[in-house]
């Protein structure tokens, strides 16, 4: 049996992270068995699990190698009790398991059949014709089938909702167009709960107590939650508070929700907020003031006072569907007009980004090296580095800038499905430049801890040191370092010097970082496992 890998795991046993978000939609396993080249055969469980990536690993032990969702492939190599070992991969929130047999074994084992039906794992028999790689591929191609088919529908949707916002009636037309691409019923809700505007099929009474009542948790209330979902009457439900301050809900119910489902719910938020601000031509003649005053040569804090009193939180986001209405259906559910959208509308750069969840174990690290420490260099990253406070946000890892945003301290700031969010402290006009580089460095710790949202964080101790004399002994400290190398060494120690946690922060192979680490010990002349050494790094690299 044929072995590939292309991630090499850390041997640290720690319990997985949660799944990152993935950027196709899952497969169900049976169209993976529908494919009658590969000649998979089920043995154990049902065929109706969601693969969201696929993972090849011939240790004992893989539950610290895996992320939740793969189909686990092996063959065995180091198979000796099957039931302790479905136990760990249950454990580690595997999708399946696929059993390659030959050279290993001839035939799956029987005890790993049962302890498979016991544990309600699907297990799917590969044949000796079938490399793992060619399973790989096809879960890969099917993904990106699916996620064409996703981007498709969603686009039509958006086409759709917005030539019904242009029509005589906009607000009726929008509920009735959501309606029909959801396959349900759409329901603008008043600030006392009752029905403004429905349109779609009927839905049982249940579901529709359950859909006011979840409108009603949103509620007018300033800095309330901006969504709720939930299930009634058979029903999936979800609620979104629209923009403009009028305590106006949109409620949907449908009998499934599919990935794309709250992206189109997005942009009808967005449009139905645009149509029933009554108070909409005031907020824009403010922003056009301000932005009158910046060009006319007024500062931040003259031009800030058209908006509002102040203080302002400032949020850095990535993430999103890649949909032109991404950013925007994030300002609306963070209640903000104030939007800087960067290329995150759909402009993505990460096209030519290898097929994702590819993962693997040192058994087949050979795959690896070649197809991606070719590139690891640090001059291949360079162009991802740039300094925040310059007002324009640097793109990491070939991925595009974040999107920014700015909201009254009032308004409270949530995890948002699909995007990491970075926030900075609460902020008057004068210090917004400050507060750019706090959600700036907020953000990055976000997508290297793969936490949903990460707030700025008090000095604490390094508030103790003066701000200048700190930045003057990081830039001697770290001169020797470029920006790759200094992005690169940051992550790792935020990490606690994790090779693979790193390089999925930086979307980089693990080797490319092992590299670059080794390289910056030895400009820095330091010895990287030294904890003194970790912490003053630590500090330079925060205040460099």
């Amino acid at each position: 049996m044929e072995e590939g890998s292309t991630v090499v795991s850390d041997v640290s046993a720690v319990p997985p992270p949660e799944p990152s978000p993935h950027p196709a939609p899952p497969v169900p396993l049976a169209s993976l068995l529908a494919r009658a080249e590969l000649g998979l055969r089920l043995r154990a469980g049902s065929p109706e699990v969601s693969l969201h990536w696929v993972h090849t690993s011939e240790m004992a032990d893989p539950y610290p190698y895996l992320l939740g969702g793969e189909l686990l492939l092996t063959a065995g190599v180091q198979l000796t009790d099957p039931a302790r070992y479905v136990e760990r991969v249950v454990e580690a929130g595997a999708a399946a398991l696929g059993f390659g047999v030959t050279p290993v074994y001839d035939t799956v084992p029987p005890a790993l059949v049962e302890a498979c039906a016991a544990q309600g794992l699907p297990l799917i028999e590969v044949p000796p014709r079938t490399p793992f790689t060619a399973v790989a591929r096809a879960l890969w191609r099917l993904m990106a089938e699916a996620r064409l088919h996703e981007l498709r529908r969603v686009s039509e949707a958006q086409q759709s909702l917005a030539t019904a916002a242009a029509r005589p009636a906009p607000v009726p037309a929008v509920l009735g167009a959501l309606a029909s691409r959801l396959g349900g019923r759409a329901v603008l809700f008043g600030p006392n709960g009752t029905e403004s505007a429905v349109a779609g099929r009927e839905i049982p009474p249940e579901a529709g107590r359950a859909l006011a009542d979840l409108a009603r948790v949103l509620g007018p209330r300033p800095g309330g939650p901006a969504s709720a979902s939930g299930e009634g009457g058979g029903l999936r439900l979800a609620a979104y508070a629209l923009g403009g301050g009028e305590g106006l809900t949109l409620g949907v119910a449908a009998e499934r929700r599919a990935p794309g489902d709250h992206t189109i719910a997005g942009v009808a938020v967005v449009l139905l907020s645009l149509l029933t601000a009554p108070h909409r031509a005031a907020g824009v003649t403010a922003r056009d003031t301000a932005l009158v005053r910046l060009l006319l040569g007024a500062t931040p804090v003259d031009a800030a006072q058209a908006l509002g009193p102040g203080p302002w939180t400032v949020v850095h986001a990535s993430g999103g569907d890649g949909t032109p209405f991404a950013a925007s259906a994030l300002a609306a559910a963070l209640g903000t007009p104030l939007l800087d959208a960067g290329r995150a509308d759909g402009s993505s750069g990460a096209v030519g980004d290898a097929p994702p969840g590819a993962g693997g174990d040192a058994a087949g690290s050979r795959a690896a090296g070649d197809v991606r420490s070719g590139a690891g260099g640090d001059a291949a990253g360079s162009r991802a580095v740039g300094d925040v406070r310059s007002g324009a946000v640097p793109s990491r890892g070939g991925r595009p800038p974040a999107v920014r945003l700015l909201l009254p301290a009032s308004s409270a700031v949530t995890a948002q499905p699909g995007w990491i969010l970075g926030v900075s402290a609460p902020a008057e006009a004068g210090a917004l430049a400050a507060a750019d580089a706090e959600a700036a460095r907020a953000l990055r710790r976000a997508e290297a801890t793969r936490t949903p949202l990460v707030r700025h964080r008090a000095a604490g101790f390094a508030g103790l040191v003066d701000p200048d004399e700190a930045a003057a002994h990081a830039r001697t400290l770290l001169a020797p370092l470029s920006p790759v190398l200094a992005d690169t060494l940051r992550t790792w120690l935020s990490l606690h010097g994790s090779w693979d946690r790193t390089a999925v922060a930086m979307d980089i192979h693990r080797n490319t970082v092992r590299q670059r680490i080794a390289r910056a010990a030895t400009l820095l002349d330091r010895d990287l496992d030294d904890p003194d050494v970790r912490m003053e790094l630590w500090f330079a690299l925060r205040s460099g």
